[in-house]
């Protein structure tokens, strides 16, 4: 059934039937999609532009035919919504207490882009009852199965919310600037996630590089260093170079890819999208939507 979100937009919600308390039914029609790649996108230091990459890969993503939600989840200060020029009525908080469902919290960004505000709701899990648990969990499983790639966007840095969502994703994506403080906080970042929670795998991502040049050099001097202190491996997914219409675009509270698609950054964004396209799933549950959602839950409850 068709629902509306905060912004009056209908969303499509097939195969479920929802009341105010949540699912109280489903039909047959809807297709599975257990493979949901999972994607944190995380830094060591703020300021690097993150959220700005999120928003905009997941409109190259999406104008590349996949089904894209972008969860927020830099609590108490998420601010993807402002970013989209889009004022969300409710998060999270409200679907755990009772008073919404996922439907009508989820607001539309262009492309069909769907956002999932968490800015303020995740410490609610702590008060769930296993009945609670065990609802939300089904009507966001419902939820995610026709999204082919969720992102995350978390915090920065290295608080324990930080390193919940990266050890939850399949794929954590490091975004570096040139600035020597970014580089220190992103190989703090991994070493600390390497160290205490035995993550071996990075995604690297260099923002406002000069050029491809300077890009790929700050790679490889993070790759030298981790190579010789952690046993971890950092896989270069690419650039995004420093473009003056992205500064004109969040001013607008537009996104850079949709008002200035041939522009150097949105080719970048576009060039990035086309890389998470080729990820591989893994054949562990690790990092599906499912797990996902089970671990965010069960953490959070047992807390």
């Amino acid at each position: 059934m068709n629902q509306t979100d905060s912004t009056g937009k209908v969303i499509n919600f097939p195969g479920k039937t929802v009341s105010k308390t949540g699912l109280i039914g489903q039909t047959k029609t809807r297709n599975h999609n257990s493979n949901t790649q999972v994607i944190a996108i995380t830094s060591g230091k703020g300021g690097v532009g993150k959220t700005n990459i999120v928003a905009n890969l997941g409109f190259a993503l999406s104008q590349m035919g996949k089904r894209v939600l972008i969860l927020d989840a830099d609590l108490g200060l998420g601010n993807i919504d402002v970013l989209l020029g889009l004022t969300p009525k409710y998060n999270l908080s409200h679907v755990v207490m009772g008073e919404k469902s996922i439907p009508e919290i989820v607001i539309e960004g262009p492309m069909k882009l769907k956002i999932l505000p968490a800015s303020s709701g995740i410490q609610e899990l702590t008060q769930l009852t296993e009945d609670q648990r065990t609802q939300i969990l089904a009507e966001l499983k419902l939820f995610l199965d026709p999204i082919d790639i969720l992102l995350i966007d978390t915090a920065t840095g290295i608080s324990p919310n930080v390193m919940y969502f990266n050890t939850s994703a399949q794929q954590i994506l490091v975004v570096v600037t040139p600035e020597p403080t970014s580089m220190t906080d992103a190989y703090a970042l991994m070493k600390a996630m390497s160290l205490k929670y035995s993550i071996t795998n990075f995604k690297l991502l260099v923002n406002l590089a000069a050029n491809s040049r300077e890009a790929y050099e700050i790679f490889r001097q993070l790759t030298l260093v981790s190579s010789r202190f952690l046993d971890i491996t950092i896989d270069y997914l690419g650039h995004v170079l420093v473009d003056d219409k992205l500064t004109k675009s969040v001013k607008r509270q537009r996104l850079l890819c949709d008002i200035y698609p041939e522009s150097a950054g949105s080719k970048c964004f576009f060039a990035l999208a086309e890389q998470i396209c080729k990820l591989p799933l893994p054949n562990s549950l690790k990092g599906n939507s499912t797990f996902f959602w089970n671990k965010l839950l069960e953490n959070s409850f047992e807390q």
